[in-house]
C-alpha cells in the first residue's frame, strides 16, 4: 500500500510541477516600464559606442595614413560597430515581451532594427575588407561607396514608431530614468 501512495504522491507532485511551471511560463513579460528601462540601459551603452565609432572612422577618412592602415582601422571600427550592435540587440532580447498591447511586436520590431544595423555595419566592414589598397584613389572611392551603403542601410533599418503606437510604452519611456 505505501507503494502505491508514494508513486501516486510522486505523479501528483510532477503533475503541479508542470503546473507550476506552464502558469510561470504564462505569468506574462516584464511590465511596461521595467521592459522600457531594460531597452534603455541596452541601448545608451550603444549609442555612445556608436559615436565613438562614428567619430573615429571621420577621423580615419581624414586622416594622412596608408589605404593599408586605413583599411585595417576602418575594418576594426565597423567590426566593433557591428559586435555593439548584436550586444544590444541580444540584450533587448533577454529583456522578453513587454506585458502590454503591441508588446510582441514592438519586442520584435526593436530587434530587428538592430538586426539590419548590425548586417549593415557588417556588410560595410566586408566591403572594405575587400577592396584592394594598391591605389590611394580608388581605395578611398571604395570606401566613400561602402560609406554610403551603410549610411543607405542605416536609414533603412530605422525603426518604424508610427505603427507601433502602445500608449504604455510611450509613458514607460517618458517615465524611467534609464531613458533619460
Amino acid at each position: 500500500m505505501r507503494t502505491c501512495r508514494a508513486s501516486a504522491a510522486g505523479k501528483l507532485t510532477v503533475v503541479l510541477a508542470t503546473l507550476v511551471l506552464v502558469v510561470a511560463g504564462c505569468g506574462g513579460g516584464p511590465t511596461p516600464r521595467a521592459w522600457a528601462a531594460s531597452v534603455c540601459e541596452a541601448l545608451t551603452p550603444w549609442r555612445a559606442e556608436i559615436s565613438k565609432l562614428t567619430s573615429s572612422t571621420h577621423q580615419q577618412m581624414t586622416a594622412q595614413t596608408t589605404p593599408a592602415q586605413a583599411k585595417e582601422n576602418l575594418v576594426r571600427l565597423f567590426a566593433g560597430a557591428e559586435q555593439a550592435s548584436e550586444t544590444a540587440r541580444r540584450r533587448i532580447a533577454d529583456a522578453g515581451i513587454p506585458e502590454t498591447d503591441q508588446g510582441a511586436e514592438v519586442s520584435k520590431a526593436f530587434r530587428a532594427s538592430l538586426e539590419r544595423i548590425r548586417d549593415a555595419y557588417g556588410h560595410a566592414g566586408d566591403t572594405i575588407d575587400a577592396l584592394d589598397t594598391g591605389q590611394a584613389t580608388a581605395f578611398y572611392d571604395g570606401v566613400q561607396a561602402a560609406v554610403d551603403k551603410l549610411n543607405q542601410e542605416y536609414d533603412a533599418s530605422a525603426l518604424d514608431t508610427g505603427r507601433l503606437n502602445s500608449t504604455e510604452l510611450k509613458q514607460a519611456f517618458d517615465e524611467v530614468p534609464e531613458c533619460r
